[in-house]
Formats: C-alpha cells, structure tokens, sequence
C-alpha cells in the first residue's frame, strides 16, 4: 500500500497453504496523510497474530499482498478498528477505484532467496 517506488524485497512464506490478499488500486489525485497511513499499517499488521509479510508496487496501477498463516488470521485483521479506519479513508479519498482478492495459496515457488522480512 506503500505510495513511491517498487518495494524490493519478497515476502519469505512458510510451506503452503497458506492465504494471499492481494488489493489492486488507482489512486485519486488527493493523497494527503496517505504515505502516513500506509507506513502505519504495514507496521500495525506485522504486529497481527498469523502475519506472514507483505510485499507491495505501484506504477499507476498498485498491487499490495499480504501473506496469513489463516483464513481467522486475515478475517482479524480485515476487522482491526484501525485498519477499518484506514479502510474507510481509501474508500472516501484515495483511490478512485480498486479490488481486493482473497486467495488460498497451494503451492509456490521460485528461485534465488528473499529477503525475511523483519
């Protein structure tokens, strides 16, 4: 959700299953207190019970995913008083349009590392 460069690190998840948030978006030219409000709920979701990590990009169209160890796991967060502010602020504010996809991930792979986030 982070506005501004591609992050460059990859999320490092556990052995599958596991669930995928991916939130899709354009954002409206009135971005006050957004950079504030993203930073604040990175951090506030690495603190959540079953937070796995988060990698994010964005180049007119923005992709963030969240990684849960749970489906109780992101249904927590989804309903967290301050991320449900957030949530109504992007509604309102930031962006004009956007998508959220939950996602039950079997399998993944690739190669090289990533980088664990901390």
């Amino acid at each position: 959700m982070r506005d501004g460069p591609a992050r460059s690190m990859i999320a490092n998840t556990p052995k599958p299953p596991y669930y995928a948030v991916i939130f899709t978006s354009l954002q409206t030219e009135n971005l006050k207190g957004y950079g504030e409000m993203a930073e604040r709920m990175e951090m506030l979701a690495r603190q959540q019970p079953g937070y796995l990590g988060f990698e994010s990009a964005r180049d007119g169209l923005g992709l963030a995913v969240s990684y849960w160890k749970d489906e109780a796991s992101l249904l927590a967060w989804k309903s967290h008083v301050e991320h449900q502010v957030a949530q109504k602020l992007g509604k309102k504010t930031w962006y004009a349009c956007y998508k959220t996809r939950v996602c039950r991930v079997e399998r993944d792979y690739g190669a090289g590392e990533s980088t664990p986030e901390t």
